[in-house]
């Protein structure tokens, strides 16, 4: 963890690379990483949600949480997938057996 500013030199640069990093994912329509793409409640009392996860380079994880998300909560299972459009299908899938 970096304790002292950055001087204005590497703050421009990281600023940059940022925009660079933004414009190469919207041309690709990929999502940034760690963007919640879809939120599930899979239970009726919201114990159990199904979330995927954009991992920023056009993947996703898919996880099924239970407790009080986002403050709360463990992970009971994970899956990763090579696309987010594979992972938001699994979790339709998954949304429909838990249903």
């Amino acid at each position: 963890m970096n304790k002292s500013p950055l001087n204005k030199t590497d703050r421009e640069s990281v600023a940059g690379l940022q925009r660079q990093l933004d414009e190469l994912r919207k041309r690709l329509g990929i999502s940034d990483r760690g963007q919640i793409l879809h939120r599930f409640d899979a239970s009726y009392c919201d114990e159990e949600i199904i979330l995927v996860e954009a991992d920023g380079f056009g993947g996703a994880v898919l996880r099924v949480v239970e407790g009080n998300y986002p403050v709360d909560f463990y992970t009971r299972e994970e899956r990763v997938f090579t696309t987010e459009a594979e992972a938001l299908d699994a979790a339709e899938s998954f949304r429909a057996l838990a249903a």
